[in-house]
């Protein structure tokens, strides 16, 4: 058997000193780090220090020899620590390895054991936790418990007609598109689609399409198993699975391949797929939505894009307005995006002036919500404490000048010279001047470095 990549930790509980040095001696042949408790007691201490990724558990310790009541006590505060464990005893009771198992054991082994099996199952166990703790996570991260707190605003006209709308259709199981200017907040629109619905309290699934490359777009949404295809080193979830009874959201759907299309509008037409590398039919129980900003009508005309698929996403349509056409909603926006980046960089008392707020209002705003986020973040940056942001701090020239105003010259000179202006503005703080550029803070010192400039560490 080959040896684990990544040195688990084990705890073998067990009165018989015999027994854990043979354990150990067997697991630390094989990779693993081990680690011995000999009493109940020690067990607790061992779990709290140690921190083990499984625990190989005796029934029996000194209150007799053959109940296993002393291992289910045990079993039941494992099981509280979320740590996946094997039972093990001398005596080969089928009620108990029963009563075991239900109380959430993962698996039951006798002594004298067999040692292919009983590492068999020790892998088995660390893979199933570590698939657990995965999809723990999406949905701790993605059914909206445990997110961002979502903020929908909506006072202005064009924006109140469209939440009635969404109010009516997010409690159906209709399949959405929505359609928008790059900007406008589809994604937002959709979480709110799905936390209105009948499904929010499951999963939140978005995928950007145009980000999965054309070899490994069935692998995404469908899932494959170990061993599928050459690099399938594990089995992988795919997004369908994940979404299961929530909502699955397809963002930039006009980008799929005509080669790939054949493939989603099967899903979509008879609710059946299959993961990579299985036979098994499987069923897909998702709400899903979908958006672009492309014509997909047009792309229907110019054959790129599947008439039959367009008919299956479009059951309703929803369109967001362009930022210029909802001005009420640039206050209430503006108010929001200055809490939020306070909150951030740590910064009291900010507030935005009248003639400021009237600048934004006569902005055209080609990148709509996502432009004024960067605007309103740069602004809040620059402006200290307990002040008044002003026309000048937002700093709009520069987002209106045409490619005239910009001499022509190599890029990465051009490049380089936004990164010094930047950290100008910002005293040199790389951490407040990556914003400014649209870039991440490690996407700031990649180019630091690249362009050897010089900066505070």
């Amino acid at each position: 058997m080959e040896k684990p990549a990544t040195a688990a930790r084990i705890l073998i509980a067990d009165d018989d000193e015999d027994i854990r040095l043979s354990l150990a001696l067997l697991l630390n042949a094989h990779g693993y780090q081990t680690t011995e408790a000999a009493s109940p007691k020690e067990i607790a201490v061992r779990v709290n220090q140690d921190n083990p990724d499984l625990v190989l558990l005796d029934m029996n310790f000194s209150r007799d020899t053959t109940s296993g009541a002393e291992g289910l006590e045990q079993l039941a505060f494992l099981q509280q620590q979320q740590l996946p464990v094997i039972l093990m005893t001398a005596w080969g009771s089928i009620e108990l390895a029963v009563a075991g198992l239900k109380q959430g054991a993962g698996d039951f082994i006798e002594k004298p054991w067999d040692k292919h099996r009983l590492l068999q199952s020790i892998e088995q166990q660390l893979q199933l936790q570590k698939l657990k703790q995965k999809n723990s996570g999406f949905e701790q991260l993605l059914s909206g418990d445990g997110g961002e707190k979502q903020v929908w605003i909506s006072e202005s006209g064009p924006m109140k007609a469209l939440d009635a709308l969404v109010e009516q259709v997010a409690k159906t199981d209709a399949n959405i598109l929505i359609l928008g200017e790059n900007g406008t907040g589809k994604s937002q629109l959709a979480k709110r689609i799905h936390q209105l619905s009948h499904r929010s309290s499951h999963a939140f699934i978005a995928v950007n399409m145009a980000a999965i490359p054309d070899n490994l777009f069935e692998s995404e949404l469908f899932g494959h198993q170990k061993g599928a295809f050459t690099d399938a080193k594990q089995s992988r979830v795919g997004r369908f699975e994940l979404a299961g009874q929530g909502t699955l959201f397809l963002d930039e759907i006009g980008t799929l391949p005509l080669t790939l299309q054949p493939k989603l509008l099967r899903v979509l037409e008879s609710g059946h797929y299959e993961v990579l590398g299985s036979s098994k039919t499987q069923t897909a129980d998702v709400r899903l939505i979908s958006a672009t900003n492309a014509d997909l009508e047009q792309q229907v005309a110019d054959k790129a894009f599947r008439q039959d698929l367009l008919f299956r996403l479009n059951t309703l349509v929803l369109t967001l307005p362009p930022l210029r056409e909802r001005i009420a909603d640039i206050a209430p926006l503006v108010a929001h995006f200055i809490d939020h980046f306070s909150a951030r960089y740590h910064k009291k008392g900010l507030a935005l002036g009248e003639c400021a707020l009237e600048t934004l209002k006569r902005h055209t705003w080609s990148g709509n919500v996502r432009e004024l986020s960067h605007v309103m973040e740069r602004a809040v940056l620059l402006a200290p404490d307990n002040s008044e942001i002003t026309s000048c701090q937002l700093s709009l020239s520069a987002s209106k000048s045409t490619d005239l105003d910009v001499p022509l010259q190599p890029l990465e000179e051009l490049e380089q010279q936004l990164i010094r202006k930047a950290l100008a503005a910002t005293n040199g703080h790389v951490a407040k001047a990556a914003p400014l550029l649209g870039l991440s803070r490690n996407a700031m010192y990649r180019r630091l470095e690249k362009f050897g400039i010089v900066y505070d560490a």
